[in-house]
């Protein structure tokens, strides 16, 4: 027996024949996709665009956006959209790196833990046990044993706190395709198991795959932000976004750009980032039978 193509859904045991999967048009996809891949590119470019130094001051302490800076001002004289421009750069690629690393952890140990019930049983319980230490709990233990650690840490406990879950989502997706017919035949060919997860299973859970990056890389981003907000992480004068709401607070009636507007910057991320995710994931259309 031959195995499906990828992207293709397992074949029914029985009831009417379903109809090839659909994509989205792909206009509507790169619609979805274009914010992201603005917002991403001004961020990366960000530290070449920004122009004054981040360190230096440039006008009066909170003073309002066009006093010789296009956003204002914040605490110390800065100017706003410098390191509003700088901030971006650390932040994403953290969040970028927790996504990718949650993601293929749990895509591995999910489809590991669905052809080995031994081995997914210790999964499982390992993973109902990690869920239970609170993020902001977790965040601080890891900072404090590593108090050098810095951002990395930080990014650690990203990871370490992200992957229990992740990893019982695809188990959930892959439960079901870890009994079908092809998956069945390759164990029976003697496959390997690593081929059977990234020929057999994978292919068929790009949707669940791509949709949890998305999700990985919004919680990675709320994280760090939280942590930075706390001052686990990247230190003052440091620009970063969270850092700068927490800084600013206090003048946020003087110069509100300098809360504002990385605010604005940290949620149009997660946003347009998550809608990315989810405009390049594979759909299927329910048929309903006449």
């Amino acid at each position: 027996m031959t195995s499906p193509r990828p992207g293709a859904t397992a074949p029914a045991a029985s009831g009417p024949p379903r109809k090839p999967a659909r994509h989205k048009p792909v206009r509507r996809a790169l619609g979805l996709i274009a914010p992201a891949a603005v917002l991403l590119a001004v961020a990366l470019a960000g530290p070449w665009l920004a122009p004054h130094a981040i360190d230096k001051p440039v006008t009066g302490s909170y003073a309002t956006a066009g006093d010789g800076a296009v956003l204002g001002g914040d605490q110390l004289g800065r100017d706003v959209l410098s390191r509003l421009l700088d901030g971006g750069t650390a932040l994403i690629g953290g969040a970028f790196l927790v996504g990718v690393t949650v993601t293929g952890l749990a895509a591995v140990l999910g489809c590991l833990a669905v052809l080995r019930p031994r081995l997914g049983t210790v999964l499982e319980r390992a993973a109902d046990l990690a869920i239970l230490l609170p993020p902001v709990l977790g965040i601080m233990l890891i900072a404090l044993a590593w108090p050098d650690g810095g951002r990395w840490a930080v990014i650690l406990a990203a990871i370490t706190l992200g992957t229990p879950y992740a990893v019982r989502v695809v188990a959930a997706a892959a439960a079901p395709l870890a009994s079908a017919g092809y998956v069945e035949a390759a164990l029976m060919r003697g496959e390997s198991t690593f081929s059977v997860i990234t020929r057999e299973l994978l292919p068929n859970l790009r949707a669940t795959v791509l949709t949890l990056f998305g999700l990985r890389f919004v919680e990675a981003a709320y994280i760090i932000s939280t942590a930075a907000f706390l001052q686990i992480g990247p230190q003052p004068p440091e620009a970063d976004w969270a850092l700068m709401i927490r800084e600013n607070a206090p003048g946020i009636l003087l110069n509100p750009w300098a809360v504002l507007a990385p605010s604005a910057a940290i949620a149009l991320l997660a946003i347009t980032v998550n809608l990315a995710a989810t405009a390049l994931a594979p759909r299927t259309k329910a048929v309903i039978p006449a």
